[in-house]
């Protein structure tokens, strides 16, 4: 259609309406009539257009893409989506985890990298951040700590002390504390940072063979941030600063790439590894377990609709294919659950059939009714049955994510073992990792945010902390909230 003859506007039953401005009235001057069905339509979609945000990650963009393989890895997994050659495409959502949906896209927070693979089996998702680490183990903690990064309840403001009240008195905090207080805390944009699984997997191979894994997703752009000065200017000028970057550099054609790498672990190795390698708050050191090329991930098509496409996308950590696992990772087996729940509270149950959830792959699921389910379903609806539906095949598709355990019911922390302690990793990143200029940077970080309205009781707790880190690091920052 040209501008001079464009499509009519229609309600939404595709009925043609007489006027975009106009409420039906009683004369010109007379009462609105409630026979407008349109104006009612209008007014009622209004009221309900917005989701609820999720609780955690609710500011995010993302874009569409593929993953391709360029190294062969079969020998460690019989994943379809992994297999020499073999080319999926993807989707990505980028987030930060404690700001509201309207919160500045460069507030000091870490990154989630939630991705989508569009497999011939299915679709595979992973939930990770722009961290390897993340601040906790246990997912009984998890509530409480996002709590303690959102707003009070008072005043509804965002508190610098209950942050470092939570942070000190979980000193599994201090190594994701150490990463987000330093340059990785705020990444220039998106498409500078790296994604990282966090959570160990398994991988099994066709023979049956199974391998502890970690994913890295390695930007092929190089690793770069902002400074805390450079961040706070932009969530004033610029609030969507890095949705905009995302989307202009696809609009470009620049688009984005990152090199996935894995970290493998052999099986029987976790066994005695010297810390516990399930450890959501630990990485593997690579002269351990170095890294081994998988792929590439390009972004290369934007959005045509956020709501439909980004903000109605569900990722799940139990969206498991063929080949690919959980681990004893406490933090995993509960976000197994917690992510899938959040998505039928907010979506509602059928939301896998919201196009941009569902899979590429056909479904012969025995999923039946419920609100806005949109895909018909067919007799027998129930299992077992003699009717010709689908059945469930152990030979061919064996449970996955096996591994040995016993033991009495019991509420503990982890075993520790010979080298598990909060503060140690936390500390060789500061002292060996770390620069001097990205140890100015994260002193001054630190200071800043103590100084932030941090009560005396937890700032003294926080000057611990930090020692515990690292001595020298500690006493900086004490000096640097006194001033003296």
């Amino acid at each position: 259609m040209t501008e001079n003859n464009p499509k009519p506007t229609t309600t939404d039953a595709g009925i043609p309406v007489s006027s975009d401005e106009h409420s039906l009235t009683v004369g010109p001057d007379g009462p609105i009539l409630l026979q407008d069905h349109y104006l009612i339509e209008q007014m009622a979609n209004f009221n309900r257009e917005r989701l609820p945000e999720r609780q955690p990650h609710a500011k995010g963009f993302g874009a569409f893409g593929h993953f391709e393989v360029t190294q062969d890895v079969s020998a460690y997994t019989k994943a379809a989506v992994f297999q020499p050659g073999t080319k999926t495409e993807t989707l990505i959502r980028f987030s930060t985890v404690a700001g509201e949906r309207g919160s500045p896209d460069t507030w000091r927070d870490p990154r989630g990298f939630a991705l989508k693979f569009y497999t011939t089996e299915g679709n595979y998702d992973m939930v990770g951040n722009n961290t390897p680490v993340f601040f906790l183990r246990d997912p009984m903690k998890f509530q409480h700590f996002i709590r303690s990064q959102k707003r009070r309840a008072d005043n509804g403001l965002r508190d610098h002390d209950m942050q470092w009240d939570f942070w000190t008195l979980s000193p599994e905090s201090a190594h994701q504390v150490t990463w987000l207080m330093g340059d990785r805390g705020i990444p220039k944009n998106w498409r500078h940072m790296n994604g990282y699984s966090s959570h160990t997997y398994m991988w099994v191979n066709a023979a049956g063979e199974r391998f502890w894994v970690k994913y890295h997703f390695k930007t092929d752009q190089g690793n770069d941030f902002l400074t805390q000065e450079e961040a706070d200017r932009l969530a004033g000028v610029d609030g969507d600063y890095h949705r905009r970057d995302l989307f202009e550099a696809i609009k470009r054609g620049e688009y984005p790439s990152w090199t996935l790498k894995m970290q493998i672990m052999p099986f029987e190795e976790a066994r005695t590894y010297r810390f516990n390698p399930f450890d959501l708050t630990k990485v593997w050191p690579h002269a351990d377990y170095p890294l081994h090329e998988v792929g590439r991930l390009t972004l290369d098509r934007n959005p045509t609709d956020h709501h439909t496409e980004i903000e109605q996308a569900a990722f799940e950590p139990n969206n498991l294919v063929p080949g690919i696992g959980v681990s004893p990772d406490k933090m995993l087996l509960g976000r197994l659950f917690a992510y899938s729940d959040a998505h039928r509270h907010r979506l509602g149950v059928n939301y896998k059939q919201i196009p941009v959830n569902a899979p590429h792959s056909p479904v012969h699921s025995y999923s039946k009714d419920g609100p806005m389910r949109i895909q018909n379903v067919s007799d027998p609806v129930y299992a077992p049955n003699s009717k010709g539906g689908p059945k469930a095949d152990a030979e061919r598709y064996p449970e996955v994510a096996t591994w040995a355990a016993d033991g009495e019911f019991t509420r503990a922390a982890y075993t520790l073992r010979k080298d598990d302690d909060d503060f140690g990793q936390a500390g060789t990143l500061v002292r060996d990792v770390m620069n001097d200029a990205e140890r100015d940077r994260l002193v001054a970080n630190v200071v800043g945010h103590l100084k932030a309205g941090v009560s005396e009781p937890v700032l003294q707790r926080a000057f611990a902390y930090w020692r515990n880190v690292d001595s020298t690091i500690g006493d900086r920052i004490a000096k640097g909230v006194s001033g003296s």
